[in-house]
């Protein structure tokens, strides 16, 4: 019989990476002041540097990919876990803001104001400190975001943005091998996380659904089943787009 408990699994789990979301909020923020130090008293630039933005089915491996892409990028994740924790923590998120301003004087502004004046998102406190949250984060440091439609969030000429897709079939296969269950519990647990996706996106950017055009590029994972190899296609894309304005750029 299989066992309806939850299986612990949280969106950018995978088997390198099995760290709680309360370590990987932990790890990033200890990481983020580390690489700070000493850069607000350079002179603020007129862009922050491009970002890469992982749109993903749950389970497909996106935070997998991420981490590869980070290593040879020289950029730190944001993944959902810590997007959450920010946008729930006014005062976290505040300091993070004022940080951006300092680098970037009046650009969070400007930035808000377009994207609210163009009601891309439904208004709440919640996306918009979702959405400030996000937007200093980005250029705090270079950074690939991995889910919670940070796409739609980031200027467009600024980002790279992939959609991570797959069939349930080949989610439903990966996810048994990160909890070690079976395929009706993971069919289950796939469920409640698309349901609880689904409901986010509805409320926070009144969309049903992610389109392809809100992409530069769209991977399927059934045929590209290697990490390393959508890291490759990403990272050649990537600079092809950006080439000498990436940090290390070639």
């Amino acid at each position: 019989m299989v066992s309806r408990k939850s299986s612990n699994y949280f969106p950018g789990m995978h088997h390198n990476n099995r760290t709680t979301g309360s370590q990987i909020i932990e790890n990033y923020f200890r990481q983020l002041d580390e690489k700070l130090i000493g850069s607000l008293k350079k002179k603020s630039k007129l862009k922050s540097p491009p970002c890469i933005c992982l749109s993903r089915k749950i389970a497909i491996g996106a935070r997998e990919v991420a981490d590869i892409l980070a290593e040879r990028l020289n950029y730190m994740v944001i993944d959902r876990q810590i997007i959450e924790h920010m946008a729930s923590n006014a005062e976290l998120s505040q300091k993070t803001v004022e940080k951006f301003d300092e680098r970037y004087p009046g650009k969070m502004n400007e930035l808000m104001n377009f994207l609210f004046g163009e009601n891309s998102f439904i208004p709440s406190d919640y996306s918009r400190q979702l959405t400030q949250s996000v937007l200093a984060l980005s250029g705090l440091h270079p950074s690939i975001f991995v889910g919670r439609g940070t796409h739609l969030i980031l200027p467009r000429d600024r980002t790279f943005s992939v959609r991570l897709t797959g069939s349930i079939e080949t989610r439903v296969k990966r996810l048994g091998k990160i909890i070690n269950k079976d395929e009706e519990a993971c069919r289950i647990e796939l469920a409640r996380q698309d349901s609880e996706q689904a409901s986010f996106f509805k409320k926070v950017y009144g969309k049903k659904d992610a389109r392809s055009t809100e992409f530069d590029m769209v991977i399927n994972r059934d045929y590209l089943e290697k990490p390393e190899i959508v890291a490759d296609i990403i990272e050649f894309a990537f600079y092809k787009k950006f080439g000498k304005e990436i940090p290390g750029g070639k």
